[in-house]
């Protein structure tokens, strides 16, 4: 794994690159890179580094691809999405939230990542300031960094169970104006959560100084006590993003929405229009079909959470116990400063001497993250087992 702040040399190159493009990397994937190489040379990995089920999409969902290979010749859809699906996702917030939304409001997007950039672009001009939690998923600020946008962080700690609240949005106006707001409930990397009324009081907060207000929902579905609130419950005016990605296990497929409000459904679907056309029509036709398969989607959250379990419980016998519980998503945050102030080092170490891969926390926390590492465990209950019986043998931990 390399170090994310080592910049290349572009002077040999035979094109000028523009100075957008040298935004950082995403280090789950160098991390990724780095097992799959292990993994190619003949030793086992236990892959705890990215944030994928280890199931496949839904039967529901295959099965739902295969009858429209045969009748759908499967072309573009409308840029906003395949109406039956847009639908399916504003019911979705029915069964999920008992709330009533219009389908005109939700636009199905190429995964959670194009519906990012188009919020981005519909909301903010290059030079905006716009805040975002830290720690925090590391693609929000290169994306936006990438469109000359100013990402500005809002630090939380563990004394709030990692989510920031309306003092570190006053702290960044005090330095400068913000046009934005991005939060996330259940965060990655940490899976802790906003109550309904921290989340009213932070949306109540945008709206009241004319903030955009965007709330990252994709983990909702994955929780472990009380559901996750949506921010569409206490504001209008709030700009929602989810996938199909990580509840209904369909990473690989990039199939994702937003919900906005009425007024900016048509700056998006110009925008979608011109960057995607539309997001892939075989995605969707799997998405309308794993909307129908709750039982074995919920038997996946069961498995996640006796995994859950079983690493809370056996990571404190590796010296890993300052972890502060998730509520959702599947992720665990370990503080490992008592063995390293490098987790980048650290990471590359263990996957070396354990075979275990996960993340250094400096993806997800430029100033702290040297000090974390998170651990996904979406994969299956046998190897979460496997991996907590390496790590209490490993010598590295030892007290």
């Amino acid at each position: 794994m390399t170090n994310p702040s080592s910049a290349a040399d572009l002077s040999s190159l035979p094109v000028r690159l523009s100075a957008r493009s040298r935004i950082e990397s995403f280090i789950v994937m160098d991390v990724m890179r780095a097992a799959a190489a292990r993994e190619a040379a003949g030793h086992r990995v236990i892959h705890m580094e990215v944030g994928q089920p280890g199931t496949p999409a839904p039967r529901l969902a295959r099965e739902a691809v295969a009858r429209a290979l045969d009748v759908d010749p499967l072309g573009y859809t409308l840029a906003l999405g395949h109406p039956a699906l847009r639908q399916g996702i504003a019911d979705l917030y029915g069964d999920w939230y008992g709330l009533s939304l219009s389908a005109d409001r939700v636009v199905v997007t190429t995964g959670s990542s194009g519906a990012f950039l188009l919020a981005f672009l519909s909301l903010f001009d290059p030079g905006d300031r716009v805040a975002l939690p830290s720690p925090g998923y590391p693609c929000y600020r290169q994306i936006l960094s990438a469109l000359g946008c100013q990402p500005v962080v809002m630090e939380a700690g563990p004394a709030t169970r990692w989510m920031p609240d309306c003092t570190a949005i006053e702290r960044l106006m005090a330095a400068g104006p913000l046009a934005g707001v991005l939060v996330a409930s259940p965060n990655n990397p940490t899976g802790t959560m906003f109550s309904r009324d921290s989340l009213a009081a932070l949306a109540g907060y945008c709206r009241d100084r004319g903030l955009a207000f965007v709330s990252d929902e994709i983990y909702h579905g994955l929780t472990y006590g009380p559901a996750a609130e949506t921010a569409l419950a206490v504001s209008d005016r709030a700009i929602v993003i989810n996938s199909f990605s990580k509840y209904f296990s369909m990473t690989g497929w990039r199939v994702g929405w937003m919900v906005v409000p009425e007024a900016m459904v048509r700056s998006v679907e110009r925008l979608a229009q011109n960057l995607f056309i539309a997001a892939p029509a075989v995605s969707q036709a799997a998405a309308l079909g794993a909307l129908r398969a709750k039982d074995e989607l919920e038997q996946n959250r069961a498995v996640y959470a006796a995994n859950r379990r079983l690493l809370l419980d056996g990571l404190p016998a590796a010296g890993l116990d300052d972890i502060v519980p998730a509520d959702g998503a599947f992720y665990l945050y370990c503080d490992v400063s008592r063995f390293t102030g490098d987790s980048l080092s650290f990471a590359s170490t263990m996957l070396e001497e354990t075979g275990i891969a996960a993340t250094p926390g400096l993806d997800f926390d430029a100033a702290r993250g040297n000090r974390y590492l998170r651990f996904s465990y979406a994969g299956q209950t046998a190897d979460m087992a496997e991996a907590v019986a390496r790590l209490q043998t490993w010598k590295r931990l030892a007290r």
